[in-house]
């Protein structure tokens, strides 16, 4: 019991560990079946399993939806502050203590988005297929990175297994020939009437004024592609959000397919059962069904991949796998974000992660528990000097 007095967190740390350890989630989950494939391994570099505890939170906020993110930070800060105001000793003390709570969790915030750190890739035992993304953008995009050229956006998809990915940025083409290190592949996203609209293959520039202003006129966009040889996807959340009525329509007017999946904080909270009606209507019209990394330079772990098939079309040409902690973002109210986002994250451990959780908490319980000598400097060196010295003589 005093071990717990002293050391709450350590204790409620290892044994959430080993309690989800009981009760899994798969590393992948096929986003259409919704079950685990097997034929598919997310490999994580030795690195990102030492530092699993800064590894996986980066992860897990990574997978936000926005609105369980604003869930989340906001409990997460006003819960650190009020530990820090409430904690005894001198005022000057307990408000610093209430402010680097929050000024952490921005901190945090801020590493999510921009701290370069090792990530998983996909690696798939099916030769024939190629891992792709079919949405990304670059710094040509109004709302992409500053710096985010073409080529740190392959070398992002790359270091995460991808051998292919579109370019998609918003109403600017492009047709460059890149095949090092990955290849990339032409393409542009329209934004016409309250809808984004992801164009594969030859694009031609349009004069998007004639597709605005109307859901009728927008829909005319997708027989245009046509007309240009090139594919119309339909993008996430817009289609979800402005157009799940007219979603027959889409189809009628030539739509190739549908966004399922999208890394976008925007678009990850679509509800797993719209998702699956959209697959239904897919699967009945023969139509692709994709996911979308949507990166625009921000975040360094991508919650979805593409096997498509060479020579394959519609339905069954693509297949769709998922990090499952994204795709549960759609299936959980964002008010539970502050409690489901971690429970969940520590069901996705793996054996690997799991045991460098238990290793740093037991290493940074030892350090905090272990006696420090009358003017000895806490430091690392007084474990080590402790864990060095030969017991008492017996």
């Amino acid at each position: 019991m005093n071990l717990l007095r002293r050391h709450p967190i350590a204790i409620a740390l290892v044994a959430l560990l080993l309690v989800t350890a009981f009760n899994p989630l798969p590393p992948l989950v096929d986003a259409v079946t919704g079950s685990a494939p097997g034929d598919v391994e997310l490999e994580r570099p030795a690195l990102y399993t030492v530092l699993a505890p800064m590894s996986d939170t980066l992860d897990a906020l990574t997978f936000f939806s926005l609105e369980r993110a604003r869930w989340a930070l906001a409990v997460w800060a006003l819960g650190l502050a009020a530990w820090g105001a409430l904690r005894p000793g001198p005022v000057r003390r307990r408000v610093s203590l209430a402010l680097a709570g929050p000024i952490g969790i921005v901190l945090l915030a801020g590493a999510t988005v921009l701290l370069p750190r090792p990530v998983p890739r996909l690696v798939a035992a099916d030769s024939g297929a190629t891992i792709i993304d079919y949405h990304a953008h670059t710094e040509a995009s109004h709302d992409g990175r500053s710096g985010w050229t073409w080529a740190r956006l392959a070398a992002w998809h790359a270091r995460q297994g991808f051998e292919a990915s579109y370019v998609t940025d918003h109403n600017v083409i492009f047709n460059l020939r890149i095949t090092d290190p990955i290849r990339l592949l032409p393409g542009v996203e329209w934004s016409v009437y309250r809808q984004h609209v992801v164009a594969l293959g030859p694009v031609r520039p349009i004069a998007r004024d004639s597709f605005g202003t109307s859901t009728p006129r927008m829909l005319r966009l997708f027989g245009e592609l046509e007309r240009q040889g090139a594919m119309g996807i339909a993008s996430l959340p817009e289609y979800w959000r402005n157009h799940f009525e007219d979603l027959d329509a889409f189809v009628a007017a030539g739509a190739d397919g549908f966004e399922i999946v999208n890394c976008a904080p925007k678009a990850l909270g679509f509800p797993g059962p719209l998702r699956r009606e959209v697959l239904a209507l897919a699967e009945q019209h023969d139509l692709l069904v994709v996911g979308a990394s949507d990166n625009h330079g921000w975040g360094q772990v991508t919650c979805v991949w593409n096997l498509s098939q060479a020579g394959a079309h519609g339905y069954r040409a693509n297949r769709v796998v998922a990090r499952p902690l994204a795709l549960l973002q759609g299936e959980w109210l964002p008010w539970t974000a502050p409690v489901s986002q971690p429970w969940f994250m520590f069901r996705s451990l793996s054996w690997g992660e799991r045991m460098s959780w238990l290793t740093w908490v037991l290493v940074i319980l030892l350090y905090r528990a272990m006696p420090r000598r009358r003017g000895q400097a806490a430091g690392l060196g007084i474990l080590a000097r402790s864990l060095g010295e030969p017991g008492p003589a017996r």
